[in-house]
């Protein structure tokens, strides 16, 4: 198969957002050529910033993405052309489980997910791209998906036209080129899918924020706040003003916050430190923790999938009990809807036979080797085994849901 030996050129520069989700930006994007995204238009790069301060946040989408693009795929590999687009589906080098990998990552992070779909007139050979979704606004007449580098200071002769699949167009470098838009149902959203997790952003803030304030005392060596009362000869209230800054720069820090007071010289020397004693901390860890099981729950996701604490200890069944719960609840159905255009182009565009191809979904532990045949199992538990049986003559990958064809 010959793979595209031009890849659209987008700009990669990164757009730098606010602080947190909630100051998304003040520039505001006037167009007739496009659907905002967000109310400024720059709602995924709040949500890419969102997702690399909160750090149950960030494991969650990084493990669901791991999980739902599998650990490769089976096929037939005597159908030449399905094996070459496995092994390179661009001319970038990515195998398809590269490209699908980052589909599910941004599926994951902002509900939305591109895929760039390219061939010639010939349909001579098929190459696919994942394009950064943060790129990627829709157009105006919904039928098209606009590709620029920085939507803040949007120019039309900048941006590239791709129609929607299975649309496609010719660009100016003789290909063909057409856009797969993934997006999640919301109800009144129309043109943009809504993040699972929409729900859970603010705990994620929290979750954000309770890091911070910890990161704060300790870079403060967890001293307590309090007020310095010091007696001192002064001229002017303002000397005492500037003696009262110069002892804050140098003696007090976040959240040890000290409050300096300049007191007239007396007789005695009174001068001492009055702290303010928190009773906070227990509030502080129960909130944290209260706002890292809210985001489990706002991502349809499970705690022990993302290397999260159990009071109880590590389990390996229990484990292996949520990862069954997540292959048929989550991982499945969004293996499902990334790969159906994909194979539906491959067979469209190749014209050859892909039914054969299916992602490999292996979980992160196991209690037993999936060489092992039923009845070693069972004799290994402490149950009745017969090793002339038939059916306990079946190795434990054969019926499993685990999509592996054999064993090497």
């Amino acid at each position: 198969m010959e793979n595209a030996k031009t890849k659209t050129k987008i700009c990669t520069s990164a757009q730098n957002s606010a602080d947190m989700l909630y100051a998304l930006s003040s520039t505001k994007v006037e167009s007739k050529e496009f659907w905002r995204w967000g109310s400024d238009n720059n709602l995924p790069e709040a949500l890419s910033t969102l997702s690399r301060r909160s750090t149950a946040h960030r494991r969650i989408i990084n493990d669901k993405a791991d999980y739902i693009s599998g650990k490769g795929f089976n096929y037939d590999c005597s159908v030449p052309l399905l094996d070459s687009i496995v092994k390179r589906a661009n001319g970038d080098g990515d195998s398809l489980r590269q490209v699908l990998n980052k589909l599910a990552f941004d599926k994951s992070l902002f509900g939305n997910a591109f895929l760039e779909v390219i061939t010639d007139e010939k349909n001579t050979f098929l190459s696919l791209y994942h394009q950064d979704a943060t790129r990627c606004r829709v157009a105006k007449d919904s039928q098209h998906i606009l590709l620029h580098h920085d939507w803040s200071h949007f120019r039309s002769n900048e941006a590239l036209c791709l129609p929607l699949y299975p649309k496609f167009e010719k660009q100016n470098d003789g290909t063909l080129r057409s856009i797969i838009h993934y997006k999640d149902y919301e109800p009144m959203f129309q043109h943009y899918g809504v993040p699972q997790y929409i729900a859970g952003m603010n705990v994620s803030a929290i979750a954000y924020k309770t890091d911070r304030w910890n990161i704060a005392r300790l870079d403060n060596s967890f001293q307590l706040s309090g007020v310095m009362m010091i007696d001192n000869a002064v001229d002017s209230e303002e000397e005492a003003q500037k003696l009262a800054r110069m002892a804050e720069q140098r003696f007090a820090g976040k959240p040890g916050q000290v409050m300096f007071v300049i007191r007239d010289e007396s007789s005695d020397d009174n001068s001492r430190f009055i702290p303010i004693e928190s009773q906070n901390d227990g509030d502080w860890k129960e909130l944290h923790d209260q706002a890292t099981s809210d985001i489990v729950v706002a991502h349809s996701w499970f705690r022990s999938l993302s290397g999260l604490d159990y009071s109880t200890g590590f389990s390996a069944e229990r484990i292996l009990h949520e990862y069954e719960v997540a292959l048929n609840t989550v991982i499945l159905g969004e293996q499902s809807e990334l790969l159906e255009p994909i194979a539906h182009a491959i067979t469209s565009i190749l014209k050859i036979d892909c039914t054969s191809l299916e992602i490999i979904n292996r979980p992160p532990t196991r209690s037993k080797p999936i060489y092992m045949r039923v009845w070693e199992a069972r004799k290994a538990d402490g149950l009745e085994y017969d090793e002339n049986d038939e059916r306990q003559q079946l190795f434990l990958s054969e019926i499993s849901k685990y999509n592996l064809k054999s064993i090497s």
